[in-house]
């Protein structure tokens, strides 16, 4: 990965404001480098997810956590993660809430379906006939809502850097291990009350005995149990397979909150690899710097819509 340093070069991005006939353009271009292609690198951020109808705030928030925000004036789910809880009991009832809701009730939009069925050449032309050939592919993401697999990608081509909801650790931690937690889950949502989960449900290490807590990276005490390090060395094989090939490096909701983890990364892959393009997607911050800007394509709009708009691409 690259440093912060390393990356300092790139500090001068650009991002246009598109006419409709020049968005359509970008479509074509993106279709048509999809087409050339040899594999897709794709880097999914939280505007994927929020296309994809995970929204932390507003109705959504207010329809499934209105008891939170009444009682502890919580306005949305990422701040409602750092409440200072009194009980353990409060605290795993909102966990065990917004955990349910954003890595196992059903998902809103189909948005993660799309992508895959374009990426293994499922997606048809009107004739009825692939429009396209598989590619190979990985994915690397910080969202931690599980969409990728859930969606039906392949586990071996998915490194999720920054954790899943669908595991917790020890909080101390005692080790590098990681526990699924969907029954538990299911559990205390099932059996929460007045904001509370019973006692006997409450999770607690069963090496040391301390409380758990979501395997998310909040701070240094996030383990990378042995699937992260074997994810992250599927990554590395991946780059190195590919460093000098037709590379579509697909930018998907990346913010500027961590972007020495997916952003820098790409812009420097670009840079170094002539044959690569670099394409981002995402509503209100799409950007790239200016030493790749003839190999770049950056549509400044919905993710999901953009998306079918490619399918429809590649299907004429």
């Amino acid at each position: 990965m690259s440093s912060p340093t390393a990356t300092a070069r790139f500090t001068s991005a650009y991002s246009p404001t598109m006419t409709d006939s020049e968005h359509a353009a970008a479509i074509e271009r993106l279709a048509q480098a999809w087409r050339e292609a040899d594999c897709v690198l794709i880097g999914a951020g939280s505007g994927l997810s929020t296309s994809a109808g995970y929204t932390y705030s507003g109705e959504r928030f207010d329809r499934l956590f209105s008891d939170f925000k009444e009682r502890y004036g919580i306005t949305d789910m990422y701040s409602g993660g750092f409440y200072p809880f009194d009980t353990l009991e409060e605290y795993w009832a909102w966990w065990s809430r917004a955990i349910y809701c954003n890595r196992y009730a059903p998902m809103p939009k189909p948005v993660h379906r799309l992508l895959l069925g374009m990426l293994d050449g499922s997606v048809r032309a009107r004739g009825g006939e692939t429009a396209g050939s598989a590619k190979d592919y990985f994915v690397l993401t910080t969202n931690v809502d599980h969409c990728f697999q859930r969606a039906g990608f392949d586990k071996a081509r998915l490194f999720y850097t920054q954790g899943d909801y669908g595991l917790w650790q020890c909080s101390l931690p005692c080790a590098q291990v990681t526990y699924d937690n969907e029954q538990a889950v299911r559990a205390m949502v099932e059996e929460q009350s007045d904001m509370r989960v019973p006692s006997e449900l409450v999770p607690h290490c069963p090496r040391c005995g301390r409380p758990m807590m979501p395997n998310l990276r909040v701070d240094g005490s996030f383990v990378e149990d042995d699937g992260w390090h074997a994810a992250a060395k599927r990554y590395h094989n991946f780059l190195v397979r590919h460093e000098k090939s037709r590379i579509l490096l697909l930018e998907l909701g990346v913010g500027g909150n961590t972007p020495g983890i997916i952003k820098y990364p790409f812009w420097q892959l670009a840079n170094a690899n002539p044959q690569a393009t670099y394409a981002c997607l995402n509503l209100g911050e799409a950007a790239a710097p200016p030493q790749i800007h003839s190999r770049s394509i950056c549509i400044n709009a919905d993710i999901g819509q953009t998306l079918t708009e490619l399918a429809r691409a590649l299907r004429r």
